[in-house]
């Protein structure tokens, strides 16, 4: 059954405009796990300007799901995540600049490094996903990698999805596929909303995870954040 992981970047970011400790982060993440959500995603940046790396070391020892980092493996991400021992990380080839993640990694010419992070990873019991684009090719590579998972880039799904699902998901079904094929896991994420959710999961049933923040955010400003992860998870258990 595919689980949900809620991404708590956005709770972050509303507390850093404002500055003190409201809303609570810390908290937040507590109160997804109540509400049913099956892990936490944090995504922090080397600006802090959402998710900043205390937070993450403050959030380990609180959450009782699953723990998911994801971001790019500069040094200082690497250290924190070494330090942190979370349950997953998830490597991301985000721009210092990047306002939100915009493409996944090129597995094929980054194999060397990508190689070297995943050994480093797994040699402390971290399972590790690589944040691909929907390429048949891009899942072969994360597995020649040593990956335990992929997660694929979403947002051309969900950018396309109103205009035609069976056309928007084609290349992410047979991404999936490979992925399969090749013995990865598969985790999925970016711009997945209530609208699209169940259908991406009908497809691909195989989906282990999905992270999902930017949407359950806007969603709870008029729902709730309880309401709307129950709603999540309507989308997702439908098997």
């Amino acid at each position: 059954m595919t689980r949900l992981s809620v991404n708590i970047n956005k709770i972050a970011t509303v507390r850093n405009a404002r500055g003190g400790n409201m809303p609570d982060v810390q908290k937040a993440a507590q109160d997804c796990e109540i509400f049913g959500a099956e892990g936490i995603t944090v995504h922090p940046r080397p600006d802090e300007r959402h998710i900043r790396y205390s937070d993450v070391r403050l959030l380990k020892p609180l959450v009782k799901t699953e723990f998911n980092i994801e971001g790019n493996p500069i040094p200082s991400f690497v250290d924190l995540v070494t330090e942190v021992i979370p349950h997953q990380v998830t490597l991301v080839p985000d721009a210092e600049d990047a306002i939100t993640s915009n493409a996944g990694w090129d597995t094929i010419r980054n194999r060397d490094f990508l190689t070297e992070m995943c050994k480093e990873f797994k040699s402390k019991g971290i399972r590790t996903s690589i944040f691909i684009d929907p390429d048949p090719r891009m899942a072969e590579g994360a597995a020649a990698c040593g990956a335990d998972r992929v997660e694929l880039y979403t947002a051309g799904y969900a950018a396309d999805y109103p205009s035609g699902p069976e056309r928007a998901i084609a290349s992410y079904l047979e991404a999936a596929k490979a992925a399969k094929e090749c013995g990865l896991g598969l985790n999925a994420g970016h711009d997945l909303s209530l609208e699209n959710l169940e259908y991406f999961i009908r497809t691909i049933p195989w989906t282990d995870e999905v992270s999902i923040g930017h949407a359950i955010i806007c969603d709870a400003l008029y729902m709730g954040l309880e309401k709307t992860i129950q709603a999540y998870l309507e989308k997702i258990r439908i098997f």
